[in-house]
């Protein structure tokens, strides 16, 4: 996968790819742990067999066509200035689907992104605190594109975009426009 329109300086300039992999923040882990990672790594799956979600549940990326992510990002600044970067993150989101697709998808804070009282993405966001410094920012991002088949715990609570809008969205463009967009935010909030 290549993001050809990337403005970043840092942000998805080294991309790993996978065609299935068991979790893209769990292969950041494992880069961190072996020190085998550069700043603003981004990890792309086409399929994860234990995604991860928040408070330890399963994110379902078992259909190609989805968007999951998981990008890692060198801090040094105080874990206060980090504040509400989740929700940050979700508005990101939904502002490029609203301005390339012309769809008006919800926020459940902290980190879903809903339609209609269904699921149809969401955010997990995990860092490395030494004494209330953040070393590093690890965010996770799942986003039910084309997903169609969803087992029964979670058919009426889940949904996707193919689903409800019978529209596709161009994984490589959402990505690089979160990109360029994310890491101003991310460069801000360490400087200030």
């Amino acid at each position: 996968m290549q993001l050809k329109k990337l403005k970043t300086n840092f942000l998805g300039r080294n991309i790993i790819y996978y065609k299935e992999i068991d979790s893209t923040q769990s292969e950041i882990w494992r880069l961190i742990q072996n020190k085998a990672i550069t700043n603003g790594t981004l990890v792309i799956a086409e399929i994860q067999t234990k995604g991860k979600g928040t408070h330890g549940r399963i994110w379902h990326t078992d259909e190609k066509g989805n968007i999951a992510f998981s990008f890692f990002i060198q801090m040094d600044c105080n874990i206060k200035k980090l504040e509400g970067i989740t929700i940050e993150i979700a508005k990101i989101i939904n502002k490029i689907i609203e301005e390339q697709y012309n769809l008006k998808l919800e926020i459940k804070e902290p980190n879903d992104i809903i339609y209609r009282n269904k699921k149809i993405g969401g955010i997990l966001t995990e860092t490395k605190i030494i004494s209330e410094n953040v070393k590093y920012l690890v965010v996770g991002i799942g986003i039910n594109t084309k997903k169609q088949n969803f087992s029964k715990d979670i058919e009426n609570i889940a949904t996707s975009i193919k689903r409800e809008f019978n529209i596709d969205i161009n994984i490589e463009e959402f990505i690089t426009e979160f990109c360029n967009r994310f890491e101003g935010i991310i460069i801000q909030r360490q400087s200030n």
